[in-house]
Parts: C-alpha cells; structure tokens; sequence
C-alpha cells in the first residue's frame, strides 16, 4: 500500500442530522487530513445533503440501501442460497452495494457509527466487512462503544477481523479485552476536539446562570415515564434557583426528534419567562457554542453532554448505554452524574442529582479543568494509530 497517496472511506455514517454523528466525522475529518499522506477522504453518508458544510471531505457518497427483486435472477438464486445452506449473504451484497462499489476506490475503510455494534446484530455490516477484508483492504472502527450484552458468537468474528478497533472508553476495552478480541486501542471520542461557534446568545439568556437540558424520543421510548419526572424536574428548578433553562435539541431525524419532545417542555413552562428552546437549523459546532455559555447542563444525548464536557460545564447524563457511563468514568474515575433508564423516571433521584451537581459546582470544574485536556490528547491519538497501522 501506497502511504503517500493514501484513499480513505468513512462509512456507516447515518447523515448530520444527528449532531453527534456530525462532530464524529467532523473531527475525524479534521484529523486525518492533517496528515500530507491522505490524498482523497471520502464519506458514505445516508444524508449526503446534511454533509455538504462539514470541511475537510473530498467526496460524498450516498449509501443508499438496495433491494434485491424477488424474481430476478440474482433475487432467485440468493432465495435458493438462503433455502438450501441459510446463507443470506447475496442479500445483504445487494442491500449495501452502494458501499461495496466504493471497496476498490479506497485503501482505508473507517466504519465510524460509534453506536452501531449497539443494536443487536448487525448481519449486513458483518458482510460488507468480509468484502473489505476479501479485497486486502484496511478495516477500522472508529470510536466505538459496545457493552457485554451486546455481543455475540456472529459479532465477535466480525470484530477480530478488524485491523484496528479504536474504542472511546474504558468500559468498551475491558469488555472486548475480555472477550479475546484483538487489536483494540484506547482512544477518546472526537468530539471532545470540535471546535465551537458563538451566535448572539438568545432573549432571556443568563449570562453564567442558564442550564440547558436535552431530552430525547430515544429515552422516553424506553421508559416513558421519565417524561414526567422531567417535568418535575425542571419544575424544581425554577422554584428553586433564579436559572434560566435552555432546552437543546441535538438530534432532529423524523421519528427521532428531540426538538418535537423539548417543544412541549417549553410550551409547558413558556409563561414563567425563564426557558429558551433552541431551533432547529444549529450545526453542531454552534449548538456547541450555546452550550459553552452554560453554567450547567442535563443531558440524555452522549454528543450534547461531551458539548459540556468539553466546554468545562459540569453535567448531569441521563445515561442509556455503556457510552455514557464509560466517558464519565474516564474523565472522573466514577460513573459520577450518570442516571440509568430505570432512575431517570425517578423524580427525586433526577433532583438529587441535579442538587448535587449545584454542590459540587467548583469541584467537578476544576475536574474538566484537569481531565479534558488529557482527553483530548488520547482523541488526538486515535489519527496516530491510523497511520501506524499502515
């Protein structure tokens, strides 16, 4: 392989209507381009359009998914595959070929959906894979985090074949540690490195008094009744404190919209004068920017609380994975200010939290102060390990 002329491909990435998959490939972007070697840095993107003001790609791609017709030739023959030897892999060729075309185009293949390895199996993932690896290509994840309970016999295969796995927390490398996987290095997710972007602060905004709070669809999904113990929540803290709240969509996919769910918080709460909902059209690096002008933050999406972490605002997580406990730990040795989904319905658990957060303002600042920087030196290392790799 040619390491002066170097062609690589991110994929499976959904579209940056997801901010945190947005400051994923933005500062993954930013970094591999630092290096003369990389030639062409392409992006399959499922929203190639959300994509076109990220910096530093060469070309995008569209990964749109494929079909296989029923009663064409390909469609029968992988119907009688399946059939005879349960072997769906033609399917799964056809499904993701977008993807497959682009195999011999590049030299480096990142798979960067941090979260992917999260949701069961992933048979098609599995397949493009074999394909990369059939061709003698490079294979790495970028960024991940995956729980015990998220393997198995199928994914674990998949996972030793890689190169390289780049995990962004320690919880991530002690579980494939532990499950005989290969190759894994420590890094920090990226997004601790996006740089911010100021607008003018919003009406009603409390310069160091105003505390932004996300919610996601995701969550109350899960567990509905945190809905209404955030209500209690936000209830509380404008009885009690002189804050103003800004709400912060981070996310805002159709079905998947925390814009819609934080709009009937502020509708809810609009009279007292004292909330702020956030629009919708903010890029990732300016939604950053609001949320470095916090004092604090309460957060269920992982990439709005790595926002305020990274910009020394203490935070409270509404934590659903492995993620959001594994980045919590790293930064303070403990899972500190991390709620799981069966606490997060649990009103005076959510203010606990929230009061020990206020008591604890000046300590956990001064723990960012010290923590972040070395955080963002081992998400720097995650490009190094690229390059070393080749």
């Amino acid at each position: 392989m040619k390491t002066n002329n170097l062609k690589i491909l991110m994929f499976f990435h959904g579209g940056s209507k997801n901010r945190g998959c947005e400051a994923i490939i933005r500062t993954a972007a930013a970094l591999l381009k630092q290096n003369p070697c990389v030639a062409k840095l392409g992006l399959a993107s499922g929203d190639p359009e959300s994509d076109r003001k990220v910096p530093h790609i060469d070309v995008l791609h569209w990964d749109q998914r494929g079909t296989v017709e029923k009663f064409s030739p390909y469609g029968m023959l992988s119907m009688l595959k399946v059939k005879l030897f349960k072997d769906e892999s033609m399917a799964f060729r056809k499904m993701h070929e977008s993807i497959i075309k682009l195999i011999p185009q590049y030299d480096v293949f990142l798979s960067i959906g941090g979260d992917n390895y999260c949701y069961g199996e992933q048979p098609g993932i599995y397949e493009i894979d074999r394909q990369i690896k059939k061709a003698g290509k490079k294979l790495v994840l970028w960024g991940a985090s995956i729980g015990a309970e998220d393997l198995s016999g199928d994914k674990i295969r998949d996972l030793k074949s890689f190169d390289l796995l780049l995990v962004r927390e320690s919880l991530t490398q002690q579980v494939l540690a532990e499950a005989g996987i290969p190759n894994v290095q420590l890094v920090a997710d990226g997004a601790f490195l996006m740089e911010k972007t100021e607008l003018p602060l919003p009406q009603n905004w409390q310069e160091g008094n105003t505390l932004g709070f996300n919610l996601s669809p995701l969550v109350l999904k899960r567990n509905p009744a945190a809905k209404e113990a955030a209500i209690q929540l936000i209830q509380h803290i404008l009885d009690t404190t002189d804050m103003t709240i800004c709400f912060t969509p981070h996310v805002i996919l159709p079905g998947n919209d925390d814009y819609e769910t934080l709009k009937e918080l502020q509708e809810m709460f609009e009279d007292t004068g004292r909330t702020i909902l956030l629009p919708t059209g903010l890029d990732a690096t300016e939604i950053k920017g609001y949320i470095a002008s916090m004092r604090f933050f309460i957060g269920a999406r992982t990439h709005a609380t790595i926002a305020a972490y990274s910009s020394l605002v203490p935070t409270v997580v509404l934590g659903y994975s492995i993620k959001s406990k594994g980045i919590a730990k790293d930064i303070f040795s403990e899972e500190k200010l991390v709620l799981n989904i069966d606490e997060i319905s649990d009103a005076e658990k959510l203010i606990a939290a929230f009061e020990q957060m206020q008591s604890e303002e000046d300590a956990l600042r001064q723990t960012l102060t010290t923590r972040i920087p070395e955080i963002r030196s081992l998400a720097r290392k995650a490009a190094d390990h690229v390059f070393n790799l080749l």
